[in-house]
């Protein structure tokens, strides 16, 4: 999943976003209303993680904003204010969850994956193909029956793979979804992890380059 966390509370937001990352999400962060709305225009994001308390751009804004447009973006808003009339605004304003700070960082995971899950086709709790297995509940990945020691990276990739069900992925859509913002466009990373990646998948290789489109499972 793409997150993109909306908070001014410096170090708060770095720790959800790494925490996030640590759940195999590609993860970028504002600090203020204003930086989250232009993140928004130009990326395309599963959830948005939204302080109520935005500078610059007030959080309200940016969620009335989002819902002008139709984006597709699940939202949920955090805040200190707890009280169930706020909790009442916050969705009326187009937020599809709400979180009272402080939280427990276990809930929070909890509510991204769930929130993530109404933004895209469904995803199976286990995905097939070939001899390869992904549990996507444990983020685990199995071939022919055997753990592969994935990294978080290599992980996403072949989860993105997975879910194209045959038709090639490109090295900008694998940037997109298992990246977040800070990653070069012009780097080597796709190729450096799809390498790591089919030699931790072993052989017979399953992963083709597809000259012009990308990779296909």
């Amino acid at each position: 999943m793409r997150i993109l966390v909306a908070e001014d509370e410096r170090v708060l937001a770095d720790l959800v976003a790494e925490g996030l990352r640590k759940q195999a999400m590609a993860v970028d962060v504002a600090y203020d209303g204003a930086a989250a709305l232009d993140r928004l225009a130009t990326n395309d994001y599963d959830v948005l993680v939204l302080d109520r308390d935005l500078p610059k751009v007030h959080g309200d804004e940016v969620c009335r904003r989002l819902a002008q447009r139709g984006a597709r973006v699940r939202i949920l808003m955090l805040t200190a204010a707890g009280a169930v009339r706020e909790r009442v605004a916050g969705l009326g304003l187009g937020a599809d969850d709400y979180l009272t700070k402080p939280f427990a960082y276990a809930e929070l995971v909890a509510r991204v994956h769930a929130l993530g899950r109404r933004s895209s086709p469904p995803l199976p709790p286990v995905l097939e193909r070939l001899d390869i297995t992904l549990d996507t509940a444990r983020r685990q990945a199995f071939r022919d029956g055997a753990s592969l020691p994935l990294s978080r990276k290599e992980y996403a990739v072949l989860e993105v793979l997975m879910r194209a069900r045959g038709a090639a992925v490109s090295s900008e859509e694998l940037l997109e979804r298992a990246w977040d913002e800070h990653t070069d466009p012009f780097t080597t990373v796709v190729k450096v992890t799809m390498s790591k990646l089919r030699a931790k998948l072993g052989d017979p290789p399953v992963i083709v380059t597809v000259p012009g489109s990308g990779y296909q499972l």
